[in-house]
């Protein structure tokens, strides 16, 4: 039973497990109604069917802890889906936000907490990635409650690889489909987006880059041969510009061609729509909507997006 004066609380503070000062409860599971012990520091949910295979993970001998994948479906209800998707692709990615950063984006915040509506250059981290698709998808066919559509949802369109969560955003705009509002660069031929994707260069190609041997592409688009690449403000240094021009340059070798994305064009849908039929031109294929509203779909789309990594409404 979870009664409160049986649970070590500055010790799963100490692994992370619960944070002390921020009103957040600890969430427990139970499997009978009976156990409830709805306590100010401890709020029970009760599970009676078996859970999911790999859904709870050990972190110490005695406690157990949801796992990634487990804990972003529980997350995903009453979620939106772009707040959803954010989170599976920030899971699949090799990036994280700080600690700090989880109960004001959670808390529906912005973070870092600025006070005007220009963006800032938000810190993240370079991890390796805490699920698989293969997993996301197991747990996909387990929740087949009506109240996991949107997790469901986010799993069919997530995407493995983002580096960074304005990465995360740009990919949800070209490569959802028009229904939730993105340009479903992710349906066309040969494998949709990829996410930095390795392109090695060929001889000709590695002189033309003063020997840089490969690109990595933010997001690859194989039916058209174009690379999209997101300009934060790392790459405003002279020495990232120089190796930009270089890798670009083999790129050009390669027959694919660069489209830069900075931080305004991120908030400008007009600007990411004639990207997308550029993108639609090159790989042969006729942009057309097949949604009605699709702007004000596109508005309350990249917001719920920007909202999920913490960025303020566009």
């Amino acid at each position: 039973m979870p009664n409160v004066d049986r649970l070590d609380y500055d010790e799963l503070a100490r692994m992370g497990a619960w944070e002390h000062g921020e009103g957040e409860p600890l969430h427990v599971f139970v499997a009978d109604p009976k156990a409830r012990r709805n306590k100010e520091l401890l709020t029970c949910h009760v599970v009676s069917g078996a859970l999911p295979t790999a859904a709870l993970m050990r972190m110490a001998p005695g406690v157990y802890a949801c796992s990634p994948a487990f804990a972003a479906l529980l997350y995903s209800r009453g979620r939106s889906f772009g707040e959803v998707l954010t989170l599976l692709m920030e899971f699949l990615g090799t990036y994280s936000l700080p600690p700090e950063a989880t109960l004001p984006i959670a808390w529906g915040g912005i973070w870092p907490d600025e006070r005007s509506k220009r963006d800032v250059e938000q810190a993240h981290y370079r991890c390796d990635p805490a699920l698989s698709m293969a997993e996301l998808r197991v747990l996909s066919r387990w929740a087949k409650s009506s109240g996991y559509h949107v997790f469901r949802e986010a799993v069919r369109i997530a995407a493995p690889g983002s580096a960074s969560p304005c990465e995360t955003v740009m990919y949800g705009m070209l490569g959802a489909p028009m229904r939730h509002g993105g340009f479903a660069c992710a349906a066309l031929p040969k494998g949709g987006v990829a996410l930095n994707f390795r392109l090695d260069f060929d001889a000709n190609a590695v002189r033309m880059a003063s020997s840089v041997p490969y690109a990595i592409c933010d997001a690859f688009i194989p039916s058209a041969k174009i690379d999209v690449e997101y300009n934060g403000a790392g790459h405003e240094k002279e020495n990232a510009r120089i190796h930009d021009g270089q890798r670009n340059n083999g790129l050009k070798g390669m027959g694919v061609t660069v489209l830069v994305i900075n931080r305004d064009q991120m908030r400008d849908i007009v600007a990411l729509e004639a990207i997308a039929k550029a993108i639609y031109k090159a790989a042969g294929k006729r942009f057309r909507y097949y949604v009605d509203g699709y702007r004000k779909s596109q508005e309350k789309w990249l917001n719920e997006l920007r909202r999920g990594v913490g960025l303020p409404p566009a």
